[in-house]
């Protein structure tokens, strides 16, 4: 286990490869403010 493990993410680093315990498109949790909601009269 480790540097030479394809199936550990340090051993993906290692590697330069991507799959499933390193993906390639991180999920990163965007916060958006929510839209002010109008009133209306």
């Amino acid at each position: 286990m480790g540097r030479g493990d394809k199936k550990t993410a340090k051993g993906k680093r290692f590697k330069g490869s991507f799959g499933k315990s390193r993906p390639a498109n991180a999920k990163k949790n965007v916060v958006t403010k929510p839209v002010a909601e109008v009133k209306e009269s």
